[in-house]
């Protein structure tokens, strides 16, 4: 028993009410299509034409026949017709798509891209030239070829499309690779098809009449453009969670099936997911209807009011900041690995900055153990050949080369891009780090294999670039652990400076309190998680927005222009002592 004596609390559908917008939510295909034809009485025009634009891995079947058909529509045109065959795209994205199986090249592409103008203008020339009825234009891109008179936008996550990925539903935009392994499918989503997407998306953003949530099969929800517009404004003005998921793998423990609660699985769960707007979604309800967009869509459009200008300035569009958690109690170590340094990551990947990163330890037993720099002596001369030997003897002397350490409960393990690192079994860690997250070297994987049966991607050629030798035992005890400062303490209150490293740009803070406190976000937005005591409530001393509860291991956002906020415990935590770290980037 990992929980013992409490019951779990974590909330795994966490939402945000919107307020205002009652009237402009709508479930199910019947209540959309009904408010779209009275949307369309209302323009009185002989000629209408309806836009029904998407992300890529929209299931384009059931927009047909559950939407575009009971529509009526006199003509439709498919978007998608107009694209690019993959036989003349693929030459323009292959230097960015890449031979290897994990790591592409960041695409500046725009959507417009991918199709032929020409097809574009012949499609432009038959709306134009028809006077009279419905005309309805779907698929990707759709509002390319025209804004229409209603544009509606079909959403969904970043989860659901890799789970369509992983099942063989979903291919590449137009690629027809359904069965090509799923770690290829997501590269080629994420270094090129995503970004235009987004950046399109963005494009339409303000001229949306109305988006629908498509992430549950044949069950969709529908807001106004209205309501979408505010509500994200209104969640990047308050504090608020994302939708976690959680996902199995080969090193994965059973903390968390335990403590959040989670339906077994075929294997263990390694990763929780509850802190990556990239990847995460949101629940916005509108009275009794809750719809999911991708969190992403709160950076884009509300960079200032959630980052803070200066951290926007800084990162552009980009949530800077990552909490995921990995779990490997009662189960494995994780891949001995390193990420790469930022003029590495910078000109081989294309992205700006890199994935340094540290490991709160948030449970351990007493032989959890971290893996942390190179030992004195080891050189990349004697390290190198070492690993790949062992990719072929699949044994590996670790003894002799990596650092071990022992963890416990609490500790804050440091570890900026370029040292070797990783966690042992036994221990949970709720890891805090820079946004980049697939930029990991592995560099020996315990001879295992991944769950689909495939050996995991091993990027010793990579690592080797960017390992840094210099990281030994002492210098590593000395920068790397146990770096706790103090920086206040009272009766009630302890706050202490956990990190980062000086060579990263996160600042890590601990308050350990039983009595509310105040805090602030330091011109940044700021992430954080409650990792000691049952529940906390968080306020604020202005009252500019409802009381929102927090507990146990939830992660959680506070945008920047919140500015002062307090935090207090609650419920079972009255009276007791309980603890939250507290990430932003130093300005």
């Amino acid at each position: 028993m990992y929980f013992k004596d409490r019951k779990t609390n974590y909330d795994k559908f966490p939402f945000t009410e919107i307020q205002g917008h009652d009237r402009e939510a709508f479930h199910g295909y019947a209540d959309i299509v009904a408010e779209i034809r009275a949307r369309l009485s209302e323009l009185k025009k002989n000629k209408t034409v309806v836009v029904i634009d998407y992300y890529h891995g929209v299931r384009q079947k059931e927009i047909e026949s559950s939407l575009i058909r009971p529509l009526l529509a006199d003509k439709t045109f498919f978007s998608e017709d107009c694209k690019l065959p993959e036989e003349k795209l693929y030459p323009k994205l292959e230097r960015n798509i890449t031979d290897d199986r994990v790591f592409g090249v960041l695409s500046v592409r725009r959507l417009i891209e991918f199709f032929d103008e020409e097809k574009l203008e012949a499609c432009r020339k038959q709306i134009e030239d028809t006077d009279r009825g419905l005309i309805v234009v779907y698929g990707v891109g759709a509002s390319l070829v025209t804004k229409g008179d209603i544009l509606i936008y079909g959403d969904l996550s970043r989860w659901e499309i890799q789970c369509r990925y992983r099942s063989g539903e979903l291919d590449n935009w137009g690629a027809g690779n359904f069965e090509e392994d799923s770690l290829r499918k997501y590269k080629r989503g994420y270094f090129i098809e995503w970004r235009a997407l987004d950046r399109h998306k963005m494009d339409v953003f303000p001229d949306m009449d109305f988006l629908i949530d498509t992430n549950r099969d044949n069950s969709p929800n529908m807001i106004t453009g209205c309501a979408l517009r505010d509500g994200i404004c209104q969640m990047a003005s308050q504090p608020f969670r994302l939708v976690p998921y959680f996902d199995e793998g080969i090193w994965g423990g059973r903390w968390m099936e335990e403590v959040f609660a989670l339906k077994p699985g075929k294997n263990n769960f390694a990763w929780c997911f509850d802190g990556v707007p990239e990847e995460n979604a949101v629940h916005l309800k509108f009275k009794d209807t809750i719809v999911e967009i991708p969190a992403l869509n709160i950076v884009l459009q509300e960079p200032d009011r959630l980052l803070g200008p200066e951290v926007h300035s800084r990162f552009g569009t980009e949530f800077p900041i990552r909490f995921d958690f990995l779990d490997t109690m009662d189960g494995g170590n994780l891949s001995l690995q390193v990420h790469p340094l930022t003029e590495y990551i910078q000109q081989t990947f294309g992205m700006h900055y890199t994935q340094d990163e540290s490991y709160y330890i948030l449970d351990a037993k007493e032989d959890a153990c971290v893996y942390l720099g190179v030992k004195e002596g080891t050189t990349k001369e004697t390290l190198i050949p070492a690993l790949k030997e062992a990719q072929q003897s699949q044994t590996f002397d670790d003894t002799r080369y990596i650092n071990k350490f022992p963890i416990k409960k609490h500790d804050h393990v440091l570890i900026p891009a370029g040292t070797i690192h990783c966690s042992g079994k036994n221990s949970v860690v709720l890891e805090i780090s820079a946004t980049p997250s697939i930029f990991t070297m592995k560099l020996w994987d315990w001879g295992r294999v991944g769950l689909d049966g495939k050996p995991r991607p091993i990027n010793i050629e990579h690592g080797e670039k960017v390992i840094q030798f210099n990281r030994t035992t002492d210098w590593v005890e000395k920068n790397l652990l146990h770096r706790e400062i103090t920086l206040e303490e009272d009766a009630h209150k302890k706050v202490e400076r956990t990190g980062l490293h000086e060579l990263e740009f996160i600042e890590t803070r601990r308050y350990w309190f039983d009595e509310k406190i105040r805090m602030d976000c330091n011109n940044s937005v700021n992430m954080l998680n409650l990792v000691e005591g049952e529940e906390i409530a968080v306020t604020s001393p202005q009252g500019r927005f409802n009381p929102f509860t927090v507990h146990y291991a939830e992660t959680f956002i506070v945008p920047e222009n919140v500015g002062e906020y307090e935090i207090a415990p609650a419920g079972k935590s009255v009276g007791k002592k309980v603890a939250v770290i507290q990430a932003f980037v130093r300005v």
